[in-house]
């Protein structure tokens, strides 16, 4: 598969790429063919949180001291037994696009799920489908671990609203809450989260590998409460004491940097207004933020524990992601969507018995995006990478020696609702510069993250030549990426 992807570097002239309608790519093609033998018997343990930008990890903060306030001991935990990944980003940052990118490893403009309620652009029917999209049966890791030995199960966030039964082992949906009566039981959504991994790794055959998403909620913020995040009453004496650090970025200057556009009809806004508009309204939502963000971490030290007294730990591969970033008031802004980093950048930590020690209590720079996690996913498992997913095996940048890697990737965000509640955006993100570019108002922006990591001072329209030679070359390939993630063509990016 390498040897005919499309790599992305400095030009596309060694870009080989192949039609999907070349291929003829029906509803009848075979699967790829599996080998038993090639099969590898690892389980696979998903941790996946929801809204926690790069930062919200205390392993973050300890090469970064930014914020010594925030506790996440299990994490990073795992961390010091494998690779932390400083560069991981998502290619849509919103809930239900980077899921779907997930379960296909594709990007948003190739599954097409635009909407929470509909897989791949579909209108929603009025009741179930009979069975899955045919793209469904093709693409998702829970599909295709399934048919090839593996108990599969997820606890948790959906984030797509999928309107057909998702046939798999163990599946338990639980979205939207942060407190909820079941039964007799007042139940915390990350407290049951934890309760039904524990079930599904209690009562799986013990005679199958297995693949399980903890799909937390947590932290995401219930949108329609004024309280926004509530924490577990057994965490509230946490960070109670504490002052959290206001951003440098989280300023009424930064807030008038943003484009001519960006105004109080803007959803980022409005939330800001919700949680981030004075300082005792930020004290109460970060703490609240943190405390349910710490509540994950020992949620996943006690999923943990149990694979350690089944004694399967060194025989699982885990990974610990999330969906998309937060704005914490950075940029006069609440939530996520836009290509800024605290958008896009995410935690990635992955702790794997075929790593090799001396590579354990790392951290790698490369840029992983989250169309690599279905690759890498099924590449722990011995399964062939289906030639419409457009990630890379992560693995391959611990496994194998020299390993050529992406440089550069494409961001792309649709409009949500209208172009005043959330205006559509695309970037060019590199590690020295990022160009972003919003369709609906054909407006340019040009940041250098090296000397502006807070993305404050837009070069794009600079009378510096270097500047103009740096936004002309990435404007150009910022297009030759789009072209390319819209084309129908076979790709590896």
């Amino acid at each position: 598969k390498e040897s005919e992807a499309i790599k992305l570097r400095s030009s596309p002239s060694n870009v080989a790429r192949t039609s999907i309608k070349d291929e003829q790519m029906k509803r009848t093609k075979p699967r790829p063919h599996v080998n038993k033998e090639d099969l590898t018997g690892l389980n696979i343990l998903l941790l996946y949180a929801d809204d926690w930008t790069h930062h919200t990890l205390s392993s973050f903060h300890q090469t970064k001291p930014l914020n010594t306030i925030l506790k996440t001991p299990i994490l990073d935990a795992l961390a010091s037994e494998g690779i932390r990944f400083t560069h991981n980003c998502v290619t849509t940052s919103v809930c239900w696009v980077s899921r779907a990118t997930l379960y296909t490893g594709q990007y948003l403009s190739r599954h097409k799920t635009k909407e929470p309620c509909c897989w791949n652009g579909m209108i929603k029917p009025k009741k179930k489908l009979d069975e899955p999209p045919e793209n469904w049966k093709e693409l998702s890791i829970y599909e295709l671990l399934k048919e090839n030995g593996y108990h599969v199960g997820h606890a948790g966030k959906w984030g797509v609203y999928m309107p057909f039964n998702k046939e798999i082992p163990f599946n338990v949906e639980e979205d939207g809450w942060h407190y909820r009566k079941i039964g007799k039981k007042m139940w915390h959504i990350t407290e049951k989260n934890e309760a039904d991994a524990l079930r599904f790794l209690r009562e799986r055959p013990k005679d199958q590998p297995f693949f399980l998403n903890v799909a937390f909620y947590a932290t995401h913020a219930k949108d329609s409460d004024v309280r926004q995040y509530m924490p577990q009453e057994s965490s509230m004496e946490l960070y109670a004491d504490d002052t959290i650090p206001m951003p440098p970025t989280a300023t009424e200057e930064a807030w008038q940097k943003m484009p001519y556009f960006f105004n109080d009809k803007n959803e980022g806004r409005t939330r800001w207004h919700w949680r981030y508009d004075n300082h005792t309204k930020h004290q109460t939502m970060m703490k609240n933020y943190y405390r349910m963000a710490t509540e994950v971490d020992s949620a996943c030290g006690a999923i943990l524990e149990e694979l350690v007294s089944q004694g399967v730990l060194d025989n699982t591969v885990v990974i610990f992601t999330t969906d998309n970033g937060n704005f914490h008031a950075e940029h006069g802004l609440a939530d996520k969507w836009y290509p800024h980093q605290e958008s896009i950048r995410v935690p990635l930590i992955i702790r794997d018995p075929r790593m090799n020690s001396d590579l354990r209590n790392t951290t790698n720079d490369e840029f992983t995006l989250n169309i690599d996690l279905a690759p890498t996913i099924l590449s722990a498992a011995g399964l062939p990478i289906p030639e419409k997913m457009m990630g890379r095996d992560i693995a391959q940048l611990y496994l194998s020696e020299n390993t050529e890697w992406r440089t550069e990737f494409f961001y792309e965000h649709p409009t949500i609702s209208s172009v005043s509640y959330i205006p559509s955006s695309e970037a060019l993100v590199r590690k020295n510069y990022k160009y972003m570019y919003w369709p609906d108002y054909k407006y340019e922006q040009l940041f250098d993250l090296v000397n502006d990591p807070g993305e404050l001072e837009d070069l794009f329209n600079s009378d510096d030549p270097k500047n103009l030679q740096v936004a002309l070359e990435m404007k150009k390939r910022f297009e030759e990426l789009r072209d390319i993630v819209r084309s129908d063509e076979i790709v590896t990016l």
